[in-house]
């Protein structure tokens, strides 16, 4: 599921910078610029802090043979996902 629309964050990366250490919204908008574009998804990234209705929710695991796409900004693709794109004029 997507908590931050703007940045196409999704709850497992936010469960997984939590996991690493983030304790704050500011620590959550650092590391992965969660709430800082239109604010509206702040109040839901805010129940998977410590003290939340969603802290401590373990992260969904893959079954084998599940199809999962990756979200736009996962780090883990970045490599991957560069295009090189070539300017000519006629």
């Amino acid at each position: 599921m997507f908590i931050c629309i703007c940045n196409a964050i999704t709850e497992r990366q936010v469960q997984a910078a939590i996991a690493d250490g983030a304790s704050s919204m500011a620590d959550l908008q650092g590391q992965l610029g969660v709430a800082t574009c239109c604010g509206c998804c702040a109040d839901t990234a805010q129940e998977y802090l410590p003290g939340g209705r969603y802290a401590g929710q373990a992260t969904v695991t893959q079954q084998a043979g599940t199809l999962v796409a990756n979200a736009a900004n996962d780090p883990s693709l970045a490599a991957a996902a560069m295009v090189s794109v070539a300017v000519r004029r006629a």
